[in-house]
């Protein structure tokens, strides 16, 4: 997408900021500039304060037990920042991602752009969960059927996996769609955990 993507995340997205040079030795993810969001689940989630819109900084709290999903709004002027830091299955949290930096060249706009995506679940107690991509057409929502690679299973690991493919594509009707693309305009990142504390992701701009 040119300016926007709106993005209905099911998942808790946390870590706010960039760190150029990075080098992850021994965990299997990638070396080099990239944004860290961590999900970190919450038992109470309802008595939380209130949500605000302000700079929340590098955590957002999703339910330790179900569903919870989080709103991305994609823009130009490279920020990462947590909007909305408190996501349920019901009302989203919401952040904000840098258009990726190869949407542009010259100023032109080239195609949808890239990022690569790298998740690790840690932290204790262990627990299980999954993350998927879904999509919102006309207000229905929809998602992967039980089954489906689509669907990310989570797991505690000292080491992350490459999940680019699941987290920035979506397939409808046997056509693949990125998500920076405009092909649709509402995406949802639902995120069923069941007693992970902490999910980590990372995004690397390519």
């Amino acid at each position: 997408m040119k300016t926007k993507l709106s993005i209905f995340i099911g998942l808790l997205v946390v870590l706010a900021f960039v760190i150029p040079g990075v080098t992850a030795t021994g965990n299997d993810a990638m070396s080099g500039k990239h944004y860290n969001l961590n999900l970190i689940s919450i038992k109470n989630i309802d008595q939380l304060p209130a949500k605000d819109e302000g700079n929340n900084g590098n955590r957002i709290f999703v339910n330790f037990q179900g569903q919870s999903r989080i709103l991305l709004q994609q823009n130009t002027d490279g920020i990462f920042n947590v909007i909305d830091y408190i996501a349920s299955r019901n009302d989203p949290a919401s952040f904000t991602l840098p258009a990726p930096e190869n949407e542009y060249v010259n100023g032109v706009y080239d195609g949808p752009g890239a990022y690569m995506v790298f998740v690790r679940v840690v932290g204790t107690p262990g627990g299980s969960g999954t993350l998927q991509t879904c999509y919102v057409e006309e207000g229905v929502e929809y998602c992967p059927l039980p089954g489906d690679p689509a669907i990310i299973p989570l797991y505690k690991s000292s080491k992350f996996r490459d999940v680019t493919k699941v987290l920035t594509t979506v397939t409808i009707d046997g056509v693949t769609s990125d998500i920076f693309s405009d092909e649709y305009k509402d995406y949802l990142w639902m995120y069923d955990n069941n007693g992970l504390k902490n999910v980590q992701l990372r995004f690397y701009p390519i």
